[in-house]
């Protein structure tokens, strides 16, 4: 019995990374926007004067140690732009896209050119970060036994709208922490409190560049216990999409996606993993990747994001009202 149940084990394995979900998700999965929403975080960018200060130039810690301030933010404390990447070069609330949410008349609009260091294109694929506050307006994470989730919509572009270019082209990533050996920063090799940060990638296949035959794209998930990425569902179907991550109370963390606006179900998981061998403990925040060439005149791929949020079933406490994000 036990060799069957190893075996079966090694299928199911097999299939995720060849991107096939399983037909039902394993036992305690938590399907995200399980629960209510959190308040006094995320956004659904009705106000008509939603507007965010890029304050450039951008930050580019990860490529050059420089954090440059003042950072940007929104007009609503509830973005900012990551110290480490920097903001994207356009962050614009637009009106929503077609077949969008009930009642829904505005999005937000994210695309960059420079996403490496400001004024010196390195011509390879870099990426800018844009964070919604929600640890800080919190005044702490959310623990993993208020069973957090996060759901955002995206809108798919027509694939000829997309930069023409193979590669990951945007991201859906939770911010997460657990008690680890610190792998970055001034106390590394410490233990203490490591923070890291799965999701899922967008990643293009363009048949500008030869290698393939028609445009495509597909999600890659990051990551597996080994800190590896492995292929998702593919792409077959622009517009919009419902994509969701969630932690059960054993650490977990889980993927969802799904074409359309419908509430996300169990027949939408993707795969649950104890993302690079760490066992959260806590949600600090999400946040979107955009990408680009870095070329200094391309534009990325125009994405478009609506109605994010996050849901715990049970609802954490406003600690404080923040003026805003700390840095």
């Amino acid at each position: 019995m036990r060799c069957r149940s190893s075996i079966a084990l090694g299928v199911a394995y097999l299939l995720l990374m060849a991107g096939i979900a399983l037909a039902a998700p394993p036992k305690g999965v938590l399907v995200p926007g399980t629960g209510l929403p959190v308040p006094n975080v995320s956004d659904d960018f009705e106000d008509e004067g939603w507007e965010f200060y890029t304050n450039m130039p951008k930050s580019s810690e990860n490529l050059d140690e420089n954090q440059r301030y003042p950072a940007g933010i929104s007009k609503n404390d509830r973005w900012y732009e990551g110290m480490k990447r920097g903001t994207p070069d356009l962050v614009k609330r637009v009106a929503t896209p077609p077949d969008g949410l009930p009642g829904s008349k505005g999005a937000m609009l994210l695309r960059s050119i420079h996403t490496g260091i400001p004024g010196r294109p390195s011509h390879v694929t870099q990426q800018d970060d844009f964070i919604c506050d929600v640890e800080n307006r919190l005044g702490s994470a959310i623990g993993v036994w208020q069973n957090p989730s996060v759901v955002t919509r995206v809108w798919f572009p027509p694939f000829d709208q997309w930069e023409k270019r193979t590669g990951a082209s945007f991201a859906f990533r939770a911010a997460c922490y657990t008690h680890a050996t610190i792998t970055e920063g001034p106390n590394e090799g410490k233990f203490g409190i490591q923070t890291y940060w799965p999701g899922m990638f967008v990643e293009f296949e363009s048949k500008a560049d030869g290698r393939h035959q028609q445009d495509g794209a597909y999600l890659r998930i990051r990551g597996n216990s080994y800190g590896g990425d492995f292929t998702g569902p593919r792409i077959t179907k622009t517009g919009w999409w419902t994509l969701g991550m969630s932690v059960s109370a054993d650490g977990k963390m889980h993927f969802f996606a799904r074409p359309g606006l419908e509430d996300l179900t169990a027949d939408d998981w993707i795969a649950s993993e104890f993302c690079y061998g760490y066992r959260c403990e806590g949600l600090k925040t999400f946040f979107y990747n955009v990408c680009s060439r870095d070329d200094g005149h391309t534009w990325s791929t125009p994405w478009i994001v609506d109605d994010p949020k996050v849901y715990s079933v049970k609802l954490p406490t406003l600690a404080r009202q923040p003026s805003g994000p700390q840095r």
